[in-house]
């Protein structure tokens, strides 16, 4: 059943404000907004157009993690879909283990990913399992414990992982089982393990 422009209009407006303001081509057609209705209002200035397939209601401010809503929506494959979930350093800093703020943005995506880098981005590829994927409004970050192990697998300074570790376990967001769990099916965890080596009983 075709939607009116006032029931378009409104479909657009609640999916965009879930992702910060930003939608693609093939969401707006969805609502029922061809390619043609698509320039018109950019050209009207009702919609900012981002890059190839991305547009943003300007009407929208950009809020605290509007880059990484950018980076989600643009990693999207052929379905539409976006695949980079923020990790790495950048997860550290979502998850308030890290008192550095990283001057990069560290995604991971899926091995077969073949999109370039954007420039201040670095990609790890690596398959994520759903259970080490949060969902945050707009994009998707590595639960505390795959964070961990990608971290101390990097080259983020020992101190560093250390004090993440003792934070993460302090507030709550890991426990000392499931982290020595999952160092079992994760390769590089020496790091963890000598960090929990030297954490006080």
């Amino acid at each position: 059943m075709a939607r009116s422009a006032r029931e378009s209009a409104q479909a657009l407006a609640t999916l965009a404000h879930e992702q910060g303001g930003y939608f693609t081509a093939k969401q707006a057609k969805v609502v029922g907004y061809g390619y043609r209705h698509l320039d018109y209002h950019e050209t009207a200035g009702n919609f900012e157009r981002v890059e190839h397939g991305l547009y943003r209601l300007p009407a929208v401010p950009p809020g605290e993690h509007d880059d990484l809503i950018r980076l989600s929506l643009w990693s999207r494959n052929q379905k539409d879909e976006p695949q980079a979930v923020a990790s790495h350093q950048t997860a550290l800093v979502l998850h308030d283990l890290s008192e550095i703020i990283p001057r990069e943005f560290h995604l991971t995506v899926p091995p077969k990913f073949r999109k370039p880098a954007p420039r201040g981005v670095v990609l790890h590829k690596a398959t994520l399992d759903d259970e080490e994927i949060e969902e945050r409004a707009g994009y998707r970050v590595t639960s505390p414990i795959r964070t961990l192990l990608d971290v101390a697998a990097s080259g983020v300074s020992s101190e560093q992982v250390a004090k993440a570790i003792n934070d993460a376990l302090a507030s709550g967001l890991v426990t000392l089982r499931s982290l020595k769990a999952a160092l079992k099916t994760f390769p590089h965890g020496e790091r963890i393990e000598a960090a929990l080596r030297r954490k006080k009983p």
